[in-house]
């Protein structure tokens, strides 16, 4: 009997604990009813609000609650606010009375690409009046990211000829209200791509950093390179833009288009007075030859070539292009099989030449950095084919030379013009003005002649680099290095020295030679070609006295 009374109550003790356990089940998943709010569909970049809402529908009180709401991944959040925001019960205005209500709202920007799935979560603690343990409610809430106002577009060509240089573009543009920063431009080549130049620089050859990118801008990413491979296969080329967050790249938009290889019809090359690769300097009058070879299997007809130049060193006035057609002043240039009969029918394995001058200016502004370091660029097109050749242009390293009897040099004696029959001192000064590019290792020569003595005062006194060979009578300034724009943006670098010359009394009204041709050079760091120039020999008038007293 007593076994039985003892079952009896272990039964009513499981039942009760189930019921317990049931009932704390029931309580935290009915009483307490918890919901997230907002939108089912976002943009890109745009402020998304997140509405949470919690009730007691109960009748027991709810005790110390607490909050953790988690934004979607890769949110933009107001300042103040984190990935995972925690609401205290002090926060939440204390206890949940049965029957209340309350509302908490959590604002953030979504970033992700398009028809990715945005998910917030809400969890709410609390403790039943009454009870020791803590319940806990939860609900998510999901978004999704709808195309976006950002514009991302990979534009290549739809063939392009194995082994030779072309040119793709990633063109970008935001209409999204609110700044995009931390942006990143990543691109894949395909397998037997090499890298030649982009411009802007990459990074690594395969990144670009955007650092600000406003509602209404846009940018363009220029990459030049060639593909090896067999004709007809598909080579494919991957472009992904996206924002970098704690080191998680955030991919917003991608664009994947593919090239085939080609079997290239025509063969372009162009040479500039004879040469290839020709170095241009100011002043210069250019000969352009273009070159065009079918190199295809089939004759070529109506071919029309057109020439398009770039470059304010360019004096567009003066191009002449005998069987070409161009307006006055016109950057371009058409040839077509009415002047030239190799575009009217070019056979196979044949060539073509397309020809015109054009000067360069003697000098144009230097205003800015980007004036520096400048070039000269060609494209040339016939039919869908492209080529673009580009010169540099070296810099003008000129040097110059006066006499001065000013104390700001020296102390001199005599006179200009000189006395004769005396010793007169004065100080040759040499200055050095640069246009274009940066110019290393500048270096200014001259022979003293006979009858002139260098008297070993240098300005300044200390690193001049003016040094005097008395062996060789020769005057050597080692000037160092010159930025672009040396004399022009800036002063122009300059040293003094003194000569001290006798004029014989024969020489009286007549000019005698106080230094030798000056010699000017250096090495241009643009276009690594070595500069020279030259300043006229120095000849300085001598007084006629007999003259001076018959008048």
């Amino acid at each position: 009997m007593k076994k039985i009374i003892l079952i009896f109550a272990i039964l009513i003790l499981i039942l009760g604990g189930s019921f317990y356990l049931w009932n704390q089940s029931s309580y935290s998943k009915e009483t307490i009813k918890i919901e997230i709010l907002g939108p089912q569909n976002a943009s890109l970049g745009d402020e998304v609000e997140y509405i949470v809402k919690f009730k007691n529908n109960g009748t027991v009180r709810a005790e110390n609650p607490e909050l953790s709401f988690e934004f979607p991944q890769n949110s933009i959040l107001e300042e103040g606010f984190n990935r995972i925001q925690r609401m205290s019960s002090s926060q939440l205005k204390g206890d949940i009375y049965p029957g209340e209500e309350r509302i908490f709202t959590f604002p953030a920007r979504l970033l992700g690409k398009e028809g990715e799935a945005k998910t917030a979560k809400a969890v709410l603690t609390f403790q039943p009046k009454g009870l020791n343990t803590r319940n806990e409610v939860s609900t998510t809430f999901t978004t999704i990211v709808e195309k976006a106002s950002l514009s991302f577009a990979l534009d290549v060509p739809s063939s392009i000829a194995a082994g030779k240089a072309f040119t793709f573009k990633i063109n970008y543009w935001s209409n999204i209200s609110y700044p995009l920063s931390d942006l990143t431009c990543k691109i894949q080549y395909p397998s037997g791509f090499d890298f030649v130049s982009a411009k802007p620089q990459a990074i690594d050859q395969t990144q670009w950093n955007i650092s600000n990118l406003n509602e209404g801008e846009g940018g363009r990413i220029e990459v030049t390179g060639k593909v090896s491979g067999e004709v007809k296969e598909q080579k494919i080329f991957k472009a992904q833009i996206g924002i970098w967050q704690d080191d998680d790249f955030i991919l917003l938009k991608e664009d994947i288009k593919g090239v085939e290889i080609s079997v290239p019809d025509l063969y372009i090359t162009q040479s500039i007075n004879n040469s290839p690769q020709y170095t241009a300097v100011p002043g210069d009058i250019l000969h352009y030859e273009i070159f065009f070879r079918n190199i295809g299997e089939e004759p070529l007809t109506d071919l029309v070539l057109i020439s398009r130049l770039e470059g304010e060193s360019f004096d567009f006035y003066s191009i002449k292009a005998p069987e070409g057609d161009f307006g006055k002043g016109d950057s371009s240039i058409i040839w077509d099989g009415k002047k030239n009969p190799q575009l009217q029918y070019l056979d196979k394995g044949e060539e073509g030449k397309a020809e015109f001058w054009i000067e360069l200016k003697d000098e144009w502004p230097v205003e800015t950095a980007a004036d520096k370091n400048p070039e000269i660029k060609n494209k040339v097109t016939i039919s869908q084919l492209s080529e673009s050749f580009t010169n540099k242009i070296s810099s003008t390293l000129k040097g110059e030379q006066e006499t001065s009897l000013d104390s700001k040099y020296f102390v001199s004696g005599g006179s200009l013009p000189l006395n004769p029959g005396e010793a007169n001192t004065f100080a040759v000064v040499w200055k050095i003005s640069n246009s274009y590019n940066s110019v290393n290792n500048i270096k200014l020569r001259a022979i003293l002649p006979e009858g002139a003595i260098f008297t070993g005062k240098v300005w300044p006194e200390e690193n001049s680099g003016l040094t005097y060979d008395s062996e060789s009578r020769e005057i050597l300034w080692q000037a160092g290095d010159a930025e672009a724009g040396l004399g022009i943006l800036t002063e122009p670098k300059l040293c003094a020295f003194q000569l001290s010359v006798i004029p014989r009394a024969e020489d009286a009204g007549k000019e005698v030679l106080a230094l030798g041709t000056v010699q000017v050079s250096g090495e241009d760091q643009w276009t690594k070609t070595s500069l020279y120039s030259e300043i006229q020999e120095l000849r300085i008038q001598v007084k006629d006295n007999n003259q001076s007293n018959s008048q």
